[in-house]
């Protein structure tokens, strides 16, 4: 199977539970794209989600889906533990893939889809589409540029609420086996990699995790970590679905020169020594501009956001345009032979540090990444 030139890419959706119909959402807004069929499981979930979508093609298993010799691209958005075999299966069968966050749930599964995505020339992709919000793009620029200065301190927060509902809702949410940890792994991976990529990656880290507001759970619903940075700063990492009800995502960034502010996916602040500053909707206006192309170092184009983040209550919100503006980078590596912001490698770092978490707090020992 090749792609065709000229032609839209076709897509197939495995997976049409929570996160399906947002990966659909995002293709249908993309000229360049065609979602052609979808696949679960449960049969009616995937008629409800090609009714909804107008798809013609419905299967019951991945493997039929995958045999599919019209399908060029596969968006993966089954549970944590099974992206390793899809995602593995996929590329085997001549698809590009992308993968829903978090990669995998262990490091030798994501090698294994590494190997797979080197192996067979086919690009793999991992979700974290708020490398592509505008507010984000604007605050790697002026750290890449020297504009912020030498960064000393790097914060972020997840302070979300999951009710016991939502944990009772799946039988594999919860679980090491499948979920892979909790508020972590699950609900804080965006940010640890927002976290890792402006700050330039962690090299060691101290935590502590617990479970303290929810049953019939394995795993964690708070984490704390302290963190050291590879450039020499240092940090926290705070997740936790135990705040009631649930607060925006927030990450602050400190440096020699200047401070930036991520609240949810918006700019809070940023401001310079020099006077420069911006805030609010100046500051949502000047972000757009710089993901629009008005920064020549910033290449990829994102949506901005001005309204409140809705997520922190509810795990059925979604950031449609980010993960539009992702497929769009994804889709656009499959057309010039380029590589994907998020591959495999960059995919498989934010794991790194949240396994590094779990495996710290277990042995009340500092752990190194890197």
């Amino acid at each position: 199977m090749t792609e065709r030139s000229g032609q839209k890419l076709r897509f197939g959706v495995i997976g049409c539970g929570a996160i399906g119909p947002t990966h659909a959402g995002a293709i249908a807004q993309i000229k360049d794209a065609e979602l052609v069929a979808v696949a679960d499981v449960n049969a009616d979930r995937a008629r409800e989600m090609a009714e909804k979508f107008g798809v013609g093609k419905v299967y019951s298993s991945d493997q039929d889906l995958l045999s599919d010799g019209e399908i060029d691209a596969v968006c993966l958005c089954t549970p944590s533990g099974m992206h390793a075999d899809g995602a593995v299966a996929a590329l085997l069968a001549g698809k590009h893939v992308i993968v829903e966050k978090p990669m995998e749930i262990s490091l030798e599964a994501c090698d294994r889809m590494i190997a797979a995505e080197d192996s067979t020339g086919k690009k793999l992709a991992i979700i974290s589409q708020h490398r592509f919000d505008a507010a984000t793009l604007l605050v790697k620029e002026a750290i890449d540029s020297g504009k912020l200065g030498s960064l000393v301190l790097a914060d972020a927060t997840v302070k979300w609420w999951r009710t016991q509902e939502y944990y009772d809702s799946g039988d594999w949410r919860g679980t090491w086996a499948m979920d892979g940890g909790g508020a972590l792994m699950n609900q804080g991976v965006h940010t640890v990699d927002l976290l890792q990529w402006l700050a330039g990656g962690v090299s060691s880290l101290f935590a502590y995790t617990r479970t303290a507001a929810h049953e019939r759970i394995e795993v964690e619903d708070i984490a704390v970590a302290a963190l050291r940075f590879e450039n020499g700063a240092v940090g926290t990492l705070t997740a936790t679905t135990a705040a009631y009800e649930g607060f925006p995502v927030r990450i602050d960034l400190y440096g020699t020169e200047g401070t930036a502010v991520l609240e949810g996916d918006r700019l809070k602040t940023l401001k310079f020594k020099t006077g420069e500053e911006f805030h609010g909707e100046a500051a949502a206006a000047h972000a757009l501009s710089v993901a629009s192309g008005g920064t020549a170092s910033v290449k990829n184009q994102a949506a901005v956001r001005l309204e409140t983040n809705t997520a922190v209550a509810d795990p059925g919100a979604v950031w449609g345009d980010a993960h539009r503006a992702q497929i769009e980078d994804f889709i656009a590596a499959i057309r010039t032979g380029g590589k994907p912001l998020i591959d495999g490698r960059a995919g498989k770092r934010p794991l790194e540090i949240i396994l590094g978490a779990y495996r710290s707090s277990r042995t009340g020992q500092p752990v190194t990444i890197r």
